[in-house]
């Protein structure tokens, strides 16, 4: 195996990590010679990950978790160096952006939630996790943003300002945990998983159509180069950079 792309002997751990981004993720990761610990809001379907990653001859630790609640990442954290010891690589990649009629009817609690599990989280989890990188050999931590950060359209507000948010702090962290822990952004753009499920597909084929250079939305399996790029060797003079995977979105 090329030595940038072999994780033989690294903890991976990853966030919203049972389904889309995070299994294709996870599922590269383990594939590659890592151990992962795959996390979600239900643990049902973090085991099913689990199962997958055993199968691939990798160890996992399935674990449920709301990373927009603080005291539930301080047990993700211990669980996941009470199983492996360390984490070497963090991905950031649970979130969430809930559909609301208007502005005005948003509630301070879909507010909340939404802060909470795409910018707080975050947060907290880099915050425990790169303390712990930066006392022993290191690590990479890599926040999965939106182009909705960059790009805020309506019917993203909340979401948008939460991602930008993101960005942000994956330059700080950076510098915060920097020169032994790299923190990177991968600003993604409209991916084909399960939330897409909710979207007017006949319309975003036509936006796709006229507005990307693609022409189309991503696949879960199109991540994979970016993320295992920014968590290996390869990219060992990249840190505080947001890199787009996003077919040309505008």
């Amino acid at each position: 195996m090329d030595e940038l792309l072999d994780f033989t002997g690294k903890i991976a751990l990853v966030t919203g990590g049972s389904r889309g981004l995070g299994r294709a993720m996870s599922l590269a990761l383990a594939a590659r010679g890592a151990d992962v610990v795959v996390t979600s809001r239900k643990i049902e379907s973090c085991n099913q990950v689990a199962q997958e990653i055993t199968r691939l001859g990798r160890e996992a630790l399935a674990y449920g978790c709301h990373v927009g609640h603080w005291d539930e990442i301080d047990g993700l954290v211990d669980a996941a160096y009470a199983r492996f010891g360390k984490v070497d690589i963090l991905i950031n990649n649970a979130g969430m952006s809930p559909l609301y009629p208007t502005l005005s009817d948003i509630t301070e609690e879909l507010f909340d939630k939404v802060i909470g599990v795409n910018l707080k989280g975050p947060f907290r989890l880099s915050a425990l996790v790169g303390e712990r990188m930066a006392a022993g050999d290191g690590g990479a931590i890599i926040n999965i943003s939106s182009t909705a950060s960059l790009n805020p359209s309506p019917g993203s507000e909340p979401y948008g300002a939460a991602k930008a948010g993101l960005n942000a702090i994956t330059r700080s962290f950076a510098f915060a945990y920097g020169p032994k822990v790299r923190v990177n952004c991968i600003v993604a753009g409209p991916f084909l998983t399960d939330i897409s499920k909710a979207w007017d597909m006949e319309a975003f084929e036509k936006r796709a159509a006229t507005g990307m250079a693609l022409k189309r939305g991503g696949q879960p399996e199109e991540i994979i180069g970016a993320a295992l790029f920014l968590a290996g060797g390869g990219a060992g003079f990249t840190t505080g950079a947001t890199i787009r995977v996003d077919g040309g979105t505008p």
